[in-house]
């Protein structure tokens, strides 16, 4: 449909604003009689908020500011916000991703399971994986140190240190140092998960805080392999899948993840499978 000759687009789109103005100014004053007046605050906001025929470009947008930024209804029935935006974690991608591997000893693994395996991860931030971003890249001189550390603090007469895992998940909250949310530790108590984040802490020279730590302690216990049971597919009898078995774990590696396509840089491996800067023993 054409439009009609003569027609004005300017005086048609402040036709139609206004209306649309107006009728969510009335909506949102609808205690106020009319079009509002000088008898109260609300009523004076009501009066200042609507919009005139007359009206030319700056007063229509002194009008839209005052009712849309000043007294805040572009704001209404937004979503509640939880939390402070103050805490908004930094980004991970980019920093090197440093992973500790536990792994259960051979011997006291039971015959019809593998040994059970965990890897706990922090991020280095105060490093990025290439050149050319406000922190300086990693270096082999960086992991080195790093590795000798790692070296000191998880290897016991020439073993890595142990702990128990279990049916709990630990996790340690501290964004600008790495440990970002979502990641946790399975322990069989805060003690283990206490003991494990501080000499991660101690290795990246990060300040440990107890109070970072929360620990979940779930209704559903441990299972063993007896426990667990065995079901029947496909006609055979197969073991179940035991819910987070307690087993104690021994220190293996540690190796720094520095994405897209770049190997793996192994720091320490006690298994001697894979060559790393620090020798072992």
């Amino acid at each position: 449909m054409s439009l009609p000759e003569g027609f004005d687009s300017i005086e048609h789109l402040q036709k139609t604003w206004n209306q649309e103005h107006n009728r969510r100014v009335d909506r949102y004053f609808r205690d106020v009689q009319g079009n509002g007046s000088l008898a109260g605050v609300r009523e004076s906001l009501k009066l200042a908020c609507r919009a005139l025929d007359n009206d030319n470009m700056y007063t229509s947008w002194m009008r839209s500011d005052l009712f849309y930024n000043v007294i805040g209804y572009s704001r209404k029935n937004l979503a509640v916000f939880y939390g402070s935006r103050l805490s908004t974690a930094p980004p991970v991608a980019g920093h090197p991703q440093l992973f500790f591997v536990f792994s259960q000893d051979e011997s006291a693994s039971p015959p019809e399971e593998s040994p059970i395996q965990h890897e706990k991860s922090v991020r280095l931030t105060n490093f990025y994986c290439s050149t050319g971003n406000i922190k300086p890249a990693i270096t082999k001189a960086n992991m080195l140190e790093i590795a000798n550390e790692i070296k000191t603090t998880f290897l016991s007469n020439l073993r890595g240190i142990t702990y128990s895992t279990g049916n709990k998940s630990a996790s340690y909250t501290d964004p600008n140092n790495g440990f970002f949310r979502g990641n946790y530790l399975l322990v069989n108590s805060k003690s283990d998960a206490v003991e494990i984040y501080q000499k991660i802490c101690n290795v990246i020279n990060a300040p440990f805080q107890t109070d970072k730590i929360i620990v979940n302690d779930p209704d559903k216990p441990s299972t063993t392999t007896a426990t667990a049971g065995k079901v029947t597919i496909l006609g055979k009898s197969v073991q179940n899948r035991r819910y987070r078995p307690v087993a104690v774990l021994r220190f293996r590696s540690a190796y720094i993840s520095l994405g897209n396509l770049v190997p793996p840089v192994f720091l320490l491996d006690t298994t001697l499978r894979n060559q790393s800067l620090v020798k072992y023993p």
